[in-house]
């Protein structure tokens, strides 16, 4: 996979990374992502992420469960093993509204969590590029990615006047691998820190 260039911004309070965000997409940057300790409100917005359609895939999970549950009950109650249970009709339809709901309900949760699960690379051994140890800790990790006409000093120059405690060059893979943290490449080898 092609390596990127990338310039990490490290602060230290939502209530300065909020202002840097719209400063460095107002200066024309592109936002990488945005890695922080724990979820911020609005963040998604700031940075420009589209609205997600989890839900969407939520919901048609969900028929999809229903439809399975109504056609196989209906044809083991009508064509397949009809009984005659207490008089019931062979399509008892209220009988089976606890039956499809399970499976609607099954369907939905087991179906998005796969679906999140792959459209955030997230696996057993599957390891992506940290940007910085402390990202998850106690740092709100800014990631803007370079092109070729991205003067990096600037940028980095730009970063600290907006607040930002560490800034730092990096080339890394933009995806992801499969393997292990202790065998492969270490994730910070090509970080060249400036401490504000």
């Amino acid at each position: 996979m092609a390596k990127k260039k990338f310039v990490v911004g490290c602060f230290n309070d939502e209530a300065v990374l909020f202002p840097a965000v719209k400063k460095v997409r107002t200066a024309g940057y592109k936002i990488h992502d945005v890695y922080t300790p724990f979820a911020v409100h609005g963040l998604d917005h700031a940075i420009g992420l589209r609205e997600t359609s989890l839900h969407t895939a939520g919901f048609i999970y969900g028929i999809t469960g229903t439809t399975t549950a109504l056609s196989c009950i209906s044809w083991i109650f009508t064509k397949d093993w009809p009984l005659n249970i207490g008089g019931k009709p062979h399509f008892a339809l209220p009988a089976w509204i606890p039956i499809m709901f399970e499976l609607t309900v099954l369907f939905a949760a087991v179906g998005m969590v796969l679906t999140f699960c792959y459209l955030c690379q997230l696996a057993p051994f599957v390891k992506k590029h940290h940007f910085h140890p402390r990202a998850t800790d106690d740092y709100f990790v800014m990631v803007i990615e370079c092109t070729e006409k991205t003067n990096i000093e600037d940028l980095k120059a730009f970063l600290t006047n907006q607040g930002a405690l560490e800034t730092n060059f990096q080339i890394a893979e933009e995806g992801w691998w499969l393997g292990r943290y202790d065998k492969d490449e270490m994730p910070f080898e090509n970080t060249e820190v400036v401490a504000a």
